[in-house]
């Protein structure tokens, strides 16, 4: 099922994807708060995708790809996606763009029709935020995300919001 606010159209992704995937996932700018850094290659990138897509087949919810309504481009990724933290299920909100796409409101749109499109139903939803992140942390909280306690995750200092 296709999400769509004003302006945006939130997609299931698919192998087509890869190249739109890769080019906003391999850019230093776009993981300038990654603690894995951005992904080397496209193999690398070829493996998270499907296990995005595998996501959606075994849990009914996943990362979307985010287009302006109209233009095909896609913009971003975000979403929701089920997984394991400290022991709990939960639902990780997800919102990566381009840098041209920056500083428009897409990103807390997403987050918000991800939320409200259902998929916030079910495990608590968190973001899992670098400190010093402030644009990442602003569409958290303007998604209805607080602040819960600052945590160790992925061999650093992470701020979960919840």
């Amino acid at each position: 099922m296709t999400l769509r606010t004003a302006r945006l159209s939130l997609d299931r992704p698919s192998i087509t994807d890869l190249a739109d995937v890769h080019e906003i996932h391999a850019d230093p700018e776009t993981n300038r708060f990654n603690p894995a850094g951005p992904s080397p290659d496209l193999a690398t990138t070829r493996q998270m995708l499907a296990g995005w897509l595998a996501d959606w087949r075994e849990h009914g919810v996943g990362y979307r790809m985010v287009r302006l309504l109209d233009a095909p481009r896609v913009i971003g990724v975000a979403g929701l996606r089920q997984t394991e933290l400290d022991g709990e299920v939960v639902r990780n909100l997800y919102y990566r763009f381009r840098p041209s796409a920056w500083g428009q409101g897409y990103a807390l749109e997403a987050a918000r029709a991800a939320i409200a499109g259902g998929e916030g139903d079910g495990p608590p939803v968190v973001a899992l935020i670098r400190p010093g992140n402030l644009a990442s942390r602003r569409v958290a909280e303007g998604a209805g995300l607080r602040l819960h306690m600052s945590i160790l995750h992925l061999g650093g200092p992470m701020e979960l919001y919840r």
